[in-house]
């Protein structure tokens, strides 16, 4: 397994207050630093979060941060700019102390030669940070490089989320957590080889035929053996791994929509219109501009 962590801004919430952070193309990992809250998250329950707390956020899942306005914890200097980080900050006035500061990052799980495995997360993962636990020391070590920012400081960031995502993947496998279940597909060669060939192409003309084909088994048989081991069917999987490619596709690239959905296995851009809008809750177009405006 190899796992990649990039750092890309720093948000600070002053106040009782909320900052809405839309759908991220890429996994996201929240490191809270300081103060108490939550994490929004659309038809889900919200997280509670804290100093300390490691929150693995699905590609292409709204959810928001919100301060409780209330809290303790010393208020880390941070030096966002320094480090090349987006500092997004929300505030209201008479904030006094009450600060919640989490560090974002981009995360990615490579397996057995597929890059992008973390899209078969389906649900949030979250790892609290106790006393006297493997993470406390690297929470303080991140602290230290944010608020005082020096040579190689982004680079030991990077490596200090990359071994707090290792240790929080370990204690969550531990645990049996529900978002790791994906991971039982791993140990049947036919689901396995099924899931590579929908991650490695997911624009491909994949059908619940076409995949037993290719492991060798009948469309039934696979069927059952696939939701058995993954816990839903293959299409349900390529529909999200197509729109998270459209995602990406949409805010990193300047192709017309049309296109888009060609990459993505759609002949019709009306058809991919609607199921990226029924997997999102936004149109192909507002996606686009709501990620070019938070760049």
């Amino acid at each position: 397994m190899e796992l990649l962590t990039e750092p890309f801004a720093l948000c600070e919430l002053r106040g009782e207050c909320n900052l809405g952070l839309g759908r991220a193309s890429a996994t996201t990992l929240h490191y809270v630093l300081s103060g108490k809250g939550e994490i929004i998250l659309h038809g889900r329950s919200p997280v509670p979060v804290a100093r300390g707390s490691l929150v693995l956020i699905p590609a292409m899942q709204t959810h928001a941060l919100r301060s409780f306005g209330q809290s303790n914890d010393p208020i880390p200097a941070c030096r966002p700019a320094e480090l090349n980080l987006a500092r997004h900050l929300e505030t209201v006035d008479g904030a006094g102390n009450g600060q919640l500061t989490s560090l974002c990052a981009h995360a990615t799980i490579g397996l057995r030669g597929v890059r992008d495995v973390v899209d078969l997360i389906r649900e949030p993962m979250v790892e609290y940070v106790l006393t006297g636990s493997r993470l406390e020391h690297p929470l303080s070590r991140l602290l230290g490089e944010v608020s005082n920012p020096r040579l190689g400081s982004r680079a030991m960031i990077r490596a200090i989320l990359l071994e707090c995502m290792i240790d929080m993947l370990r204690l969550r496998l531990a645990a049996q957590d529900s978002a790791l279940a994906w991971m039982s597909a791993l140990k049947d060669p036919s689901v396995w080889t099924a899931l590579r060939l929908m991650l490695d192409q997911p624009g491909q003309a994949h059908t619940v035929d076409s995949l037993a084909d290719a492991v060798g088994m009948s469309r039934s048989a696979f069927a059952k053996r696939f939701s058995d081991a993954y816990g839903s069917g293959p299409m349900e999987l390529l529909r999200d791994l197509r729109a998270r490619m459209a995602g990406t596709l949409l805010s990193k690239t300047d192709y017309p929509v049309k296109r888009v959905a060609e990459m993505v296995g759609f002949s019709s851009r009306s058809a991919f219109s609607r199921m990226f809008e029924a997997k999102t809750g936004q149109s192909p177009r507002a996606f686009r501009a709501r990620a070019q405006s938070e760049k």
